[in-house]
């Protein structure tokens, strides 16, 4: 079974028809003691980074996704979710993340259109890597974000997009990983790294 989390911050409803289309059985988890239940997990995510972290510490889902992930279970953070998967954001004031994976998050800056939202490329950093099995180089994804993510770490960086600058799309570390567009509204790219996420979380496809 694959969990959907729940914080009160997530488009959760085009993610579970979604996963409905590829024939996955899903839930959606608000309690922290039913994560461990589920053989993957996917942190949605739409709105300000303090205000959602709030909301993840108040149900306490911050200690419970890290002993989750701590144990070997795959987690998927999407948009907002994959920047709460790191250290520290600046989004309205200073905050911190969830630090499954080093790094921190930052406002664009720049005389250029913010939010980087639509349609854009995406730039493979490699070729091997089971969440891209099948995704092409130059494969258009869908994007919406006013801030994006630096990580410390450059072996954690999978995918980027150009926006007037190299912008990390996607990430991954361990069992940990993260796209910054919304796989679930990307056509057949999305659709294909949400089969991915799928295939390596045993025992979920029904």
């Amino acid at each position: 079974m694959l969990g959907i989390i729940d914080y009160g911050m997530g488009n959760l409803y085009s993610l579970r028809k979604a996963l409905e289309r590829l024939e996955v059985r899903c839930q959606i988890v608000s309690d922290a003691d039913r994560l461990a239940d589920c053989h993957g997990l996917i942190l949605p995510g739409v709105g300000a980074f303090g205000d959602a972290m709030k909301n993840i510490r108040q149900a306490g889902l911050d200690q419970a996704l890290k002993e989750y992930t701590e144990n070997g279970g795959p987690l998927l953070g999407i948009c907002l979710g994959m920047q709460l998967l790191f250290d520290h954001s600046e989004e309205h004031g200073s905050h911190q993340g969830l630090g499954l994976l080093p790094g921190n998050v930052i406002r664009f800056s720049g005389d250029y259109k913010i939010p980087h939202m639509g349609w854009n490329q995406l730039l493979l950093k490699t070729d091997d890597h089971p969440l891209l099995n099948g995704v092409k180089n130059g494969d258009y994804v869908y994007f919406v974000h006013s801030y994006h993510v630096k990580p410390a770490n450059p072996a954690n960086l999978l995918a980027v997009t150009d926006y007037h600058q190299e912008v990390t799309a996607v990430v991954g570390g361990g069992q940990v990983f993260g796209t910054q567009f919304h796989p679930e509204k990307s056509g057949q790219a999305g659709m294909r790294m949400l089969a991915n996420f799928v295939r390596l979380c045993e025992g979920v496809l029904t």
